[in-house]
């Protein structure tokens, strides 16, 4: 501690980047933490000679030895470099600065969520192996691969060009033990305030690789790492290079993969399938929900080889247009994926996978994935599966039943619809399957209440997860019952009615995590409006100023089938009112999409004060909002160069302009 104050600046920077020990600048391991700490602070600074002042140096003093990342990092005024501010999230903290990096708070949800499901997962998965489960399949081809790439290294290693930072990954230098511990990828990681909480909070992991492409964000990761103290330097590999050749080098290497872009991940997806372990977990982000939705369809199927159509349901179906494609990508492998658990939350898809190779398995993915057929005059949906299979048993019960796997039946609807009269939209593939495994999220659950103190959004991811358990496996999509009685222009009845009117007449019925308004229910679209229209029957509409024969005359007209009990079941009621734990969790004020990072916000507090102050109709305030939006984008000016969030976005837009309208487009999904 005696000996590092006198050590110039840009001497310490060298040491760093080089990653050099510092033991023979600061004279001792005891130092070397803070060393490193002062020595990622003044590598931001201006390239000249600095000696630490008598306050930092005091600090240091009064540290422990060696340090820890229990104890936390230093987080006094000597610590933090000028112009920044310390940005605190669980047990990590990091340097902020302006719009440097992209951050954005409103992630945290999504933090928390990772977080928790990694604790949970980990142990799970050391179990199984532990078991025996999840063995390593034989492959030849990526054998070779690997023993080329070792053979490759070793000639560069002996001609000297063998340094570890310039690596395409960890499958590059040393073979991984089998009982070393969890090994966790964050491929665009910014900040790194993810894999710095990974370190921190999350027992039994051996090492995280935490890279960006963008050299900006790789400094600022490796001086929060350092920030957060010697135990997570030791765990954290900060790395720049291209996230897709980082995976592609390390095949079957991480037990656990996490890809956060901005916009869509569909550019990563393929390598990503190929370095998760076997049995190994893919968390996975979408931001760019305008095309997910179906405003702009186009993007959706050149980006995720599916069609979106934009209807109520529309962020369900985000959630199993990115599954299908995660699935497509992982048959091409001989691979197939198991969804844990998958949500639309705020503004983003969030979903964990679990990877495995079985080409028995690949077989029967057609019969998971569906095309959607939706009535173009009412709220009338169906699905269409891709692929069937037959079973045949053996009728001497002595050999294994036979299967033959088919294309799917179709159509799945008449020529018209039946209730209206009108034609369809189609849409997808999209996956049908279940999109959450229930039997982890009541594990899950069961930790998240033990360990609430640990999140900062406990309220909101216990909800979600606890919505996500309740919800039907095998009803794909939902109504909107609010714009079922809108399509019929009756008076809304309760929920609790429609759900009561539902089980009564034999079928099951959930909510949905996606819509605090949705109807999960087994029950064909004759059934849902045999129940509106007895509503109708007892709360009559204005037939006068509904057109002969339009398609709404159809549909109220019609006489039902089916005559809809609404005796109030307990059943009906939301679970909420069971066991007390609230679903629907609003969130704070101006919470939602960011900009991109080096770049203005879109819509800052005082300006949406500011507007809201000029009044005028919500069509003008849009308009006021856009044109900020392009006079903020013009005085932006446009980046050589952003991180990796940056060029993660994949609208393949790359003037400012482009993003204020995609970020417009996302506000109004």
């Amino acid at each position: 501690a005696a000996s590092w104050p006198c050590v110039p600046a840009h001497v310490l920077r060298f040491h760093l980047l080089q990653q050099q020990p510092l033991s023979e600048l600061t004279g001792g391991a005891g130092a070397q933490a803070w060393a490193v700490r002062i020595c990622d602070s003044a590598a931001i600074a201006p390239m000249q000679e600095k000696t630490a002042t008598p306050t930092a140096a005091a600090a240091v003093a009064a540290a422990p030895a060696g340090g820890s990342a229990d104890a936390g990092p230093c987080t006094t005024a000597s610590n933090v470099p000028d112009g920044f501010t310390v940005r605190s999230e669980g047990l990590a903290n990091i340097l902020y600065k302006g719009n440097d990096v992209f951050y954005n708070e409103a992630q945290v949800t999504n933090r928390d969520l990772s977080t928790a499901v990694l604790r949970h997962f980990l142990p799970l998965l050391a179990k199984e192996r532990a078991a025996g489960k999840h063995k390593p399949k034989r492959d030849s081809a990526a054998r070779r691969a690997k023993e080329a790439m070792q053979v490759e290294q070793r000639k560069r290693e002996e001609q000297g060009q063998g340094d570890a930072s310039t690596s395409a990954g960890p499958a590059a230098g040393a073979a991984r033990q089998p009982c070393q511990g969890a090994w966790v990828l964050e491929g665009l990681a910014a900040t790194g305030l993810r894999s710095i909480r990974y370190a921190k909070e999350i027992p039994g992991i051996a090492r995280i690789v935490a890279n960006d492409l963008d050299e900006g964000a790789v400094a600022s990761m490796r001086r929060n790492v350092a920030f957060n103290g010697p135990e997570v330097e030791a765990l954290i590999d900060c790395r720049c290079a291209d996230a897709r050749m980082v995976m592609m080098g390390s095949q079957n290497k991480f037990d656990a993969v996490d890809l956060d872009p901005y916009g869509t991940p569909s550019m990563f997806l393929d390598t990503a399938v190929q370095c998760v372990s076997e049995g190994g977990l893919m968390l996975v982000t979408a931001t760019d929900m305008a095309n997910l939705c179906g405003n702009n369809a186009t993007a959706c199927h050149s980006n995720y080889g599916s069609y979106p159509v934009h209807r109520t349901y529309c962020h369900e179906m985000a959630v199993r247009i990115l599954l299908a494609c995660i699935e497509s990508h992982a048959n091409r492998h001989r691979r197939h994926i198991t969804p844990l658990l998958s949500l639309c939350v705020d503004f983003y898809v969030r979903v964990f996978v679990r990877i495995e190779t079985s080409p028995a398995t690949v077989k029967e993915s057609p019969c998971k994935l569906a095309y959607l057929w939706q009535s173009s005059g009412c709220n009338s949906f169906w699905l269409q599966p891709v692929g069937s299979k037959k079973v045949m048993e053996d009728p001497a019960g002595k050999k294994p039943p036979n299967i033959k796997y088919m294309p799917g039946h179709g159509p799945a609807v008449p020529e018209r619809c039946p209730d209206t009269g009108s034609g369809y939209l189609m849409g997808g593939p999209i996956w049908s399957g279940p999109i959450h495994d229930r039997s982890f999220l009541t594990g899950l659950m069961e930790d998240l209440d033990r360990d609430q103190e640990r999140y900062k959004q406990y309220a909101r991811i216990r909800g979600l997860v606890a919505l996500a358990a309740d919800e039907l496996p095998d009803a794909p999509l939902y109504y909107d019952y609010h714009d079922l009685c809108k399509t019929a222009r009756c008076a809304p009845m309760r929920l609790e009615v429609l759900r009561s009117a539902l089980i009564n007449a034999g079928y099951r019925v959930s909510a949905s995590h996606a819509n605090p308004l949705a109807v999960k229910t087994d029950a064909p679209p004759s059934v849902m409006w045999d129940i509106v229209r007895c509503w109708i029957r007892d709360n009559p509409v204005n037939l006068s100023k509904i057109a002969n024969g339009s398609y709404l005359h159809n549909l109220v007209t019609k006489e039902p089938t089916l005559q809809a009990d609404f005796t109030l079941v307990d059943a009906a009621k939301a679970p909420a009112k069971a066991d007390g734990i609230t679903r629907f969790v609003q969130n704070p004020s101006h919470w939602g999409p960011k900009s991109r990072h080096g770049r203005p916000p879109l819509t800052a507090p005082d300006a949406v004060a500011a507007d809201a102050g000029k009044g005028g109709t919500k069509q003008q305030q849009q308009q006021r909002a856009a044109k900020r939006a392009r006079e903020a984008a013009k005085g932006a000016g446009t980046d050589a160069h952003g991180d990796s969030d940056v060029r993660a976005g994949g609208d393949g837009s790359g003037g400012d302009a482009e993003d204020a309208v995609e970020a417009n487009k996302m506000a109004k999904a």
